[in-house]
């Protein structure tokens, strides 16, 4: 039998691996935390996730814990200040882009009852399972992420490239993409002293 062993991408630092064991790859259905994904996903484009995630508790105090409402009403005065704010990536795309994504993000909800929805409504409500051997058979992208991106390209939104969305659908838990070899993978669930 082989031995389970965490996934390596995390490494040993210990706020990756609480991350990779608590949150990536768990189904979120709640909108306020799919938003935050989103736009944490957009900030981290060309960057590692170990920067955005120590930057994260920062991130949530500036952009009203990941409130839409309150993301949406942020003006430009507001967008000057963050981008003199070391705590976070200080990109005016990246910036101008979450409050642009927070209206986007409202509009979908309105239209479709909530952001949850919508999303899950596109893997037919159920997590994709993927039974990746090695991290190299996990893509960068896939057709559902290419879908999910394009239509909410289509709605308005921006930073939601097909790679950034699919690494977004990880982390949400829409698509399981734990090796095999992971205790956090569903076949490996059932198992004894797990």
């Amino acid at each position: 039998m082989t031995e389970l062993t965490r996934c390596s991408w995390c490494g040993d630092d210990p706020l990756y691996m609480a991350y990779h064991d608590h949150e990536w790859g768990k189904p979120v259905h709640d909108d306020q935390k799919l938003f935050e994904m989103l736009i944490l996903e957009g900030a981290q484009a060309g960057l590692s996730w170990i920067t955005i995630l120590r930057k994260r508790e920062h991130y949530r105090r500036v952009f009203h814990d990941f409130d839409p409402v309150k993301v949406a009403a942020m003006t430009e005065a507001d967008v000057e200040r963050l981008l003199q704010d070391p705590g976070i990536v200080r990109n005016r795309l990246k910036v101008n882009s979450a409050i642009r994504n927070a209206r986007v993000f409202l509009a979908m909800q309105r239209e479709h009852g909530s952001f949850a929805d919508w999303l899950w409504a596109q893997v037919g409500g159920q997590p994709v399972q993927n039974h990746w051997a090695t991290l190299a058979e996990a893509p960068a992208s896939t057709p559902l992420s290419d879908s999910i991106s394009k239509a909410l390209k289509k709605a308005g939104m921006n930073f939601v490239g097909s790679t950034v969305i699919y690494a977004f659908l990880q982390a949400t838990g829409v698509v399981n993409d734990h090796l095999l070899t992971c205790p956090e993978h569903p076949a490996n669930s059932a198992k004894p002293g797990q």
